[in-house]
């Protein structure tokens, strides 16, 4: 059942909408929703019910979260047991688990506990089990098994080798080999790659020097594709396909970069790859049309098409935290009415006819609503071959069957992990758990989904009030901080507004903050033929510095020549007993000022020190 609440946080709309291709998307929607229950087999109508039961029961989701990630966490078998056995004992079996895993669970409270070396192993090797449908066993028996069957079933699989970011050179090198590896596999067509795999050291502030690394490996990626083919079920050999995935805001502009810049490249003319493009970010329309120009100019100048990979995002969290640890704007979107609208928008975009033949579309999303509006909009724009459907492996197979009828190509997202490293799958799988449970997300109501039902009619509105949202959906960047035009109102700071707030961090993903910096290096660097500042001694409002010893200070960044930047006067006996006086005498009275003259004057110390934000990087 839908709460009511629910309906309180949608516009209300007219369900029957004057615009035809609404009303068109609707009634393909009902139809392949239709059709998939029909297809629906009683091994995944069994998943259904197990994942109604974890949505009836919230605190089942709690335990299923703590049990993956304790059960990877430690290679010592009692420990796991320790963790496993308390969380038993503290929450219970939970009860969306099958009778086969309630009764593995209650065996493991009475005796496996005592025996872990026996019985963690079939704990561990049942959840990998379980999670097989979502995660591809990375063995090569297990997954070529796999992409054959998908292949037979006419279905293209995009690999993601999972892990998240790499801790060293060493790391991302080897993760680079694999995805050579894969490339030169016979089996595998198609990989996702993610920059923070290939190179450790991504830096903002350094953008140009992490283009240039990242544009030298994507060359060894984009090399290895172009050179290695796969042969298709009906014989069609095709070069293999990279498409670089989306991940953190901050990363945005470095990604589209490195793939721009990789791909003007002379020897890449020829050759096609993909990116892929977030619609819960504001950003991502404006840089949509700006690829989208580049590709259109590549294809008119006899180059290869792209492909962009349209998702609505999955790093909600992430971005949530970054903005509260930074202080900055959240750079996402912050409600599901405008993700939604954007996501419309860009596919809108994309799919008009003089678009989407420079740069092909991957529709990548499980709300039968938005797929069905963009089958429909390329049928009306006569584009139907330009554009994939793009589905995540283990979700709703029988939904995908269902619109493979249609003969519209899919691609399934197949995320992949051995047994060894299977414990870089438990942050997709926790992703996947809170992405299908959320509230508003369409895999909620998957599970005995009718289309007669309260779930749907709430469904199909969420739908048409973000369409009639599309164009009011906002599309400028959240995170606009420019440390060059900053200006500041005069009474600012808890001595005039009450309450504290603290000093952003400067954002160096932003292209007029790189600017800034270059701006106070430029400013303040010296090199061995330039004069040393002179930094004297202040005592009472006097400056000294002759007569004093000195001490230099050595620009710390200059490895191959010593560059001395300044010289500073050190204070002598006298000097420290004169300034002992002059703090006793308080000539100007600080002892005497009140609570509030003490705040507003540090207010004005915390405003100065704003204003000399650039000088004061410079100078340390």
């Amino acid at each position: 059942m839908i709460s009511e609440n629910f309906y309180r946080r949608q516009n209300t709309v007219n369900t029957k909408h004057a615009d035809m291709i609404i009303q068109e998307a609707i009634s393909l929607a009902e139809t392949w929703q239709n059709r998939a229950n029909r297809l629906l087999t009683s091994e995944e109508k069994d998943i259904q019910d197990q994942m109604l039961s974890l949505l009836t029961n919230p605190i089942d989701k709690v335990i299923m979260a703590k049990m993956i990630d304790q059960s990877f966490r430690s290679d010592d078998a009692r420990r796991v047991a320790d963790q496993i056995n308390y969380l038993l004992k503290e929450y219970g079996v939970p009860d969306f688990f099958t009778s086969g895993d309630r009764l593995l669970m209650r065996v493991f409270l009475g005796v496996g506990r005592y025996f872990p070396h026996v019985s963690v192993p079939r704990v561990i090797d049942k959840m990998r089990e379980d999670s097989s449908r979502s995660v591809i066993p990375g063995e090569k028996d297990a997954l070529y098994a796999h992409l054959l069957k998908r292949k037979s079933e006419g279905v293209r699989m995009n690999i993601n080798q999972l892990g998240e970011a790499v801790l060293g050179e060493d790391e991302s090198l080897s993760r680079l080999n694999k995805y050579l590896e894969d490339l030169k596999d016979p089996e595998i067509e198609y990989i996702s790659v993610k920059i923070s795999t290939i190179y450790s050291q991504i830096q903002s502030l350094a953008l140009e020097h992490t283009v240039s690394i990242l544009k030298d490996r994507l060359s060894q990626l984009y090399r290895a594709a172009r050179d290695n083919h796969f042969t298709r079920i009906d014989g069609t050999r095709v070069p293999k396909f990279v498409n670089l995935d989306m991940e953190e805001y901050r990363d945005l502009e470095i990604t589209v970069r490195a793939f721009t810049r990789t791909l003007d490249e002379k020897e890449f003319k020829d050759h096609s790859a993909g990116i892929v493009l977030q619609a819960y970010l504001p950003d991502s329309y404006n840089i949509q049309q700006e690829l989208t120009v580049w590709a259109k100019k590549r294809v008119a100048e006899g180059g290869s098409h792209i492909k962009i990979r349209i998702v609505k995002g999955a790093n909600m969290e992430m971005e949530q935290v970054e903005s509260a640890l930074h202080n900055w704007p959240l750079a996402t979107y912050d409600n599901k009415l405008d993700v939604d609208a954007n996501f419309k928008r860009m596919v809108k975009f994309g799919m008009k006819s003089e678009n989407i033949k420079a740069a092909h579309l991957g529709i990548a999303s499980h709300n039968l609503f938005e797929l069905a509006y963009a089958y429909k909009l390329a049928q009306q724009n006569k584009v139907t071959e330009y554009f994939s459907f793009e589905m995540l492996e283990g979700m709703a197979d029988h939904v995908r069957r269902s619109i493979q009828e249609t003969r519209q190509e899919v691609v399934l997202y197949a995320p992949v992990a051995t047994k060894d490293n299977f414990i870089n799958a438990i942050a997709y799988l926790m992703r996947r758990l809170d992405e299908n449970t959320a509230e508003e997300n369409f895999m909620r109501y998957s599970p005995n989904l009718e289309t007669d039902s309260e779930e749907w009619a709430f469904l199909k509105e969420q739908f048409i009030a973000s369409y009639k949202h599309k164009d009011k959906a906002g599309k400028t960047p959240h995170r606009v901080q420019d440390r060059t035009q900053e200006t500041f109102p005069e009474r600012m700071g808890t001595c005039y507004e009450g309450e504290f707030s603290n000093e952003p961090d400067t954002d160096w993903s932003l292209a007029a903050n790189r600017k800034w910096a270059e701006a106070i290096r430029e400013k303040w660097k010296k090199g061995p033929d330039d004069k040393p500042m002179k930094i004297p001694l202040v005592e009472a409002g006097r400056k000294i510095y002759e007569g004093r010893r000195t001490r230099e200070c050595m620009d710390p960044s200059e490895i191959n020549e010593k560059v001395c930047v300044a010289r500073y006067a050190m204070a002598n006996d006298e000097d420290v007993e004169r300034a002992v006086a002059v703090a006793k005498a308080d000539p100007d009275g600080w002892r005497n000022r009140s609570q509030k003259e003490r705040h507003e004057i540090l207010s004005r110390v915390a405003m100065e020190l704003r204003l000399a934000r650039g000088d004061l990087i410079g100078a340390a």
